[in-house]
This record gives C-alpha cells, sequence and structure tokens, in this order.
C-alpha cells in the first residue's frame, strides 16, 4: 500500500517535473524562499534524507528526481522498508517515514510546483482528504513546532503559518491555508 502510494505520487510529481519549461526554472513558488528549481531539489534532497545519503545530480531536474525516485522506490519495496530508523517523530520503519515525510511532500510541493509554473494544480481528492486528515489531527504544540522555521533543524521549516479561507472553501484549499499555502492567490 505504502509502496504504491508512494508510486502513484511520484508518477503524478514528475509528470510536473517533466512539463517545466526551461525558462521556468527561475519563476517563483508559493514557497517564499524557492524557484520551481528549488522546489524540486528540496524533494530530491528529502527522497536522500529518507535513504541516509545524497541523490547524486545532473544538470537535469528530471533525471535527477528520476534517480530519487528510483532509489526510494527500490528501498520500498526490499528488507529495508520494514527496517527501524530514527526520526524526530522518533523509531518508525523506513517506509512509514517515506510515507509520512517525502510521500506527502510529494503532493504539496507538486502543488508548489504546478502553481510555480501554471500547470494543473487538482490534488486527488484521496490526497487531499487524507493530508487533511493528518495536518489537522497534529497536536497544537508540535503544530506550532512545525510551523517555527529551524525546530527541527537549520533551514528546515514543515508548515509555514496558517493562511485563512473561508470555512466553505473546497477542502484542498482548506488544506492548503492549514498548511501555510495561500490557495486564493493568483498563480505566480
Amino acid at each position: 500500500m505504502i509502496a504504491e502510494r508512494y508510486r502513484a505520487r511520484a508518477e503524478a510529481f514528475e509528470a510536473k517535473v517533466a512539463n517545466v519549461r526551461s525558462d521556468q526554472w527561475g519563476d517563483q513558488s508559493p514557497c517564499a524562499q524557492w524557484t520551481a528549481l528549488e522546489v524540486v531539489d528540496h524533494v530530491i534532497d528529502m527522497h536522500g534524507v529518507m535513504l541516509g545519503h545524497q541523490i547524486p545530480r545532473t544538470e537535469d531536474p528530471l533525471t535527477d528526481f528520476r534517480e530519487a525516485r528510483r532509489q526510494v522506490q527500490e528501498a520500498l519495496e526490499s528488507d529495508r522498508a520494514r527496517s527501524e530508523v530514527s526520526t524526530p517523530a522518533g523509531q518508525m520503519t523506513l517506509e512509514d517515514h517515506v510515507d509520512q515525510v517525502v510521500s506527502d511532500d510529494l503532493v504539496l510541493h507538486g502543488w508548489d510546483l504546478a502553481r510555480a509554473t501554471g500547470q494543473d494544480e487538482t490534488i486527488p481528492a484521496t490526497d487531499v482528504e487524507r493530508l487533511w486528515a493528518t495536518a489537522t489531527a497534529v497536536p497544537a504544540d508540535l503544530m506550532e513546532r512545525f510551523r517555527t522555521p529551524g525546530a527541527f533543524g537549520p533551514g528546515i521549516e514543515v508548515y509555514g503559518a496558517e493562511v485563512k479561507v473561508p470555512q466553505d472553501a473546497p477542502l484542498q484549499d482548506r488544506l492548503l491555508g492549514y498548511v501555510g499555502r495561500d490557495p486564493m492567490s493568483k498563480s505566480l
């Protein structure tokens, strides 16, 4: 289940990376400190964090993401998936860590990349519902840490400050606002 969810999300993210025109890599993303390229670089870096090593880089973000994806998929389909790893949330299996961090990142940063480059921003309803349930279940004190830049290490910010959206807004918009994105702003 986890490997299949990761595969579907990675395929969707890869399609977005493949559709970025060469003149769009410097475009601003909804993450204030990142361009479209830096969003993809972050996602690749997080794949390496999951695996405990850096992902080799070329000059091509699509090639680099495909390599990161290949390595994570390979780990998820091996005995290593059930090995215990130490995380900021405590001990868990590698597959659970991938599922809770990098797989979810593919969804949210996929939206960031789509917004930055004028692609379809629709998040699959099952992902919206799952991420909404997960994010809103986080205790308030832990959510405050998630929203505090550097709380989990230099340069790490899990979520931004909540962006208020109307309560009757679609669930995707409420999710994005809750995790610090402004779904009401115009595409950049």
